[in-house]
């Protein structure tokens, strides 16, 4: 139920309406959600539950702006359901901790690099995609871990040792990915980035 509250405030009557008369914009959801599952088809993990996989879910965001990434990931979920062995029973904890809660963080990130920091190329790129790429991504880890522990289904240094660990790894490819991502698109198709403005951005 949680899961579903935090979806559904994502969605916007406009931004769907939008939607459905831009078949280039559905395109683009479509191909997202694609790129989406099949990157978070390869992971690893030790224990249940304790799965770590690349998110990609910043540069969604700021491609997609915060409702359109939260449908992709919806829509990459469900495909990892459908193809790979994704349990039914964690379709929810997995969209809210690998993309909903990320998407939140990744869009708070964004207004906040937005509001405070020069609006330049390469503060987006560096600041809005890397860092904070590398960000989301460790505190993804680090919340799930906290969500497992309060659960019970495993003690603290089981976590610490086996999954809370990584998130010092993580951050470095989750942000490099992002980045590059980013750096191609508003560099050859910048008008495929919702968040990034050209009188903003390159008139500096």
């Amino acid at each position: 139920m949680f899961t579903a509250a935090v979806f559904a405030a994502t969605l916007n009557r406009h931004t769907y309406q939008t939607l459905l008369k831009r078949p280039a914009r559905q395109t683009g959801v479509f191909a997202c959600a694609l790129c989406l599952a099949l990157i978070w088809q390869i992971q690893a993990g030790i224990l249940e539950h304790l799965n770590i996989h690349i998110l990609g879910i910043t540069a969604a965001t700021l491609v997609m702006g915060w409702r359109l990434a939260a449908l992709c990931a919806l829509l990459a979920s469900l495909l990892l359901l459908y193809f790979t062995d994704l349990p039914v029973n964690q379709l929810a904890e997995f969209l809210l901790f690998s993309a909903l809660i990320p998407i939140y963080l990744s869009y708070a990130l964004y207004l906040l690099c937005y509001q405070f920091l020069p609006r330049h190329f390469f503060v987006y790129i560096f600041v809005c995609a890397f860092l904070c790429a590398g960000f989301v991504g460790a505190a993804k880890i680090l919340i799930s871990g906290g969500y497992f522990y309060l659960l019970g289904l495993y003690d603290l240094p089981t976590l610490l040792d086996n999954y809370m660990f990584y998130s010092v790894i993580i951050w470095f490819p989750e942000a490099m990915l992002n980045g590059m991502v980013i750096t191609l698109l508003i560099t050859y198709r910048p008008h495929w980035v919702k968040t990034f403005y050209d009188q903003e951005y390159l008139n500096k």
